[in-house]
């Protein structure tokens, strides 16, 4: 097993380089851009998340990763080597679970491992070694000796997760892994994968749950419409985004249109307006400025019947950059349908 990998050791290298990335693919209406000049840095042993709607380019980006799809334009590099040169001895430093996943179902867990290693050139005893330390490791042992086809959800994950890293890669790359899992496989895929981290694994995982991105990755891209919108650590692009403050005061205790305007010119605060019977206040460092509007309220004699605070999230970050929520984004004819 590999030592724990250092913070600082982490970021010494990039598992995967990409720059200028382009791809479209022909549909009804023409040529439609796939992806439209990506740019991504992935520095090895950290979980890298990227995150984006259904159709945004995600799927087709990764298929390009893993050799299974060709640029049109772009230079891409994973694990050192230049993936359009020699795809080959890129294959051989990867790992990939795609969301429809690789187990051979008929056969039982401890048998996909066996024959994944053998396929991967690894000799029998080694492979034998390798089948029973990830039993071990991803919790496989209660059910590796079952037909695959008789596992649940969560199980058929890890044992793909497995698949995927019994030949020791570089890089794990992992298109939506928790897609249909329960939260409690999601939480435990989670674990399993922080893991991996911890050990000097690198993972690029693809997701669109705001959650996922936000809670599992080191750091994350958001793409839509085929270009990176946003890029870096989960907690540096949500705090370059305002909190929201909501202020329900009693009625008839205050002019809510000049409390508002005058909230607005406070220091900290970047926009307040009136929301039916309530003001919303946009804060940048919400405990400085909370306390800022706390004053202000008291001051104006305004009774209070209730405050809640939203931290930003990177659907703020996702909304900011491209006017719509995440949550909400969508594209009716989706070009990861067209690339596959």
């Amino acid at each position: 097993m590999r030592a724990a990998v250092t913070p600082g050791e982490r970021v010494a290298a990039l598992a995967v380089r990409v720059t200028g990335l382009r791809k479209s693919f022909s549909g009804r209406g023409g040529r439609v851009e796939a992806l439209r000049g990506v740019d991504l840095s992935v520095p090895a042993g950290q979980i890298y998340g990227f995150l984006g709607p259904n159709g945004a380019g995600k799927t087709t980006a990764l298929r390009i990763l893993t050799t299974l799809l060709r640029a049109d334009a772009g230079e891409v590099v994973v694990a050192g080597l230049d993936v359009s040169s020699h795809p080959a001895a890129v294959r051989r430093r990867i790992g990939y679970v795609g969301q429809r996943g690789g187990a051979d179902i008929e056969a039982t867990g401890r048998e996909n491992l066996v024959l994944q290693g053998r396929l991967y050139g690894m000799g029998r005893h080694e492979t034998e070694r390798r089948a029973d330390e990830l039993i071990e490791r991803l919790d496989l042992a209660a059910f590796c000796r079952r037909i695959a086809r008789t596992y649940s959800g969560g199980q058929r994950r890890r044992l793909e997760v497995a698949l995927g890293i019994v030949h020791r890669p570089d890089v794990l790359f992992l298109d939506e892994p928790t897609l249909g899992l329960d939260p409690q496989n999601r939480a435990n895929l989670w674990d399993q994968l922080r893991r991996l981290r911890d050990t000097g694994t690198t993972v690029l995982l693809t997701t669109h749950y705001l959650d996922e991105a936000d809670q599992l990755s080191d750091r994350v891209a958001i793409i839509d419409n085929g270009l990176v919108v946003a890029e870096g650590p989960p907690e540096e692009l949500r705090g370059r985004h305002p909190a929201g403050v909501t202020i329900t005061p009693r009625p008839g205790s205050a002019d809510l249109a000049a409390v508002a305007a005058e909230l607005g010119r406070e220091p900290l605060v970047r926009g307040a307006r009136i929301d039916g019977d309530t003001i919303r206040v946009d804060l940048d460092g919400a405990t400085t400025g909370m306390a800022a509007v706390f004053d202000l309220l008291r001051a104006r004699g305004v009774e209070v019947l209730g405050v809640s605070l939203r931290e930003p999230s990177l659907d703020d970050v996702f909304l900011h950059e491209t006017g719509r929520s995440l949550r909400d984004a969508g594209h009716p004819a989706t070009t990861e349908a067209i690339a596959s």
